[in-house]
């Protein structure tokens, strides 16, 4: 597996972390919390990996940007949360950040 492959999976499992968390009534619902700290545990594996090559810092702004556009973007459509101008204009910044370290690390 890639470094890239293996931290744009970290994204995808911080993702279903942050999704998991809203089900896991303060980790009181067993299920749904062991799917979270999976995917917590997943998330970091992932992370781990990606550091073999890429440096710490695009790698660590790489993660929170996918994890941070993709839950806010789930919010939107899981949870009816407000999709407005500024929220989406917000939403795109993350994600040119995001591509830009991915395209300044080469």
């Amino acid at each position: 597996m890639t470094a890239w492959l293996a931290l744009v999976l970290a994204g995808f499992f911080e993702i279903l972390a942050a999704f998991g968390l809203k089900y896991t009534g303060g980790f009181t619902r067993l299920w749904p919390s062991i799917g979270t700290l999976a995917a917590i545990g997943l998330s970091f594996a992932c992370f781990g990996l990606s550091l073999r090559s890429v440096p710490l810092g695009t790698a660590y702004a790489v993660w929170a940007g996918i994890g941070a556009a993709g839950t806010v973007t789930l919010g939107m459509l899981a949870f009816g949360e407000p999709a407005d101008t500024l929220r989406v204009l917000c939403l795109a910044l993350i994600v040119a950040g995001t591509i830009g370290l991915r395209l300044a690390a080469n």
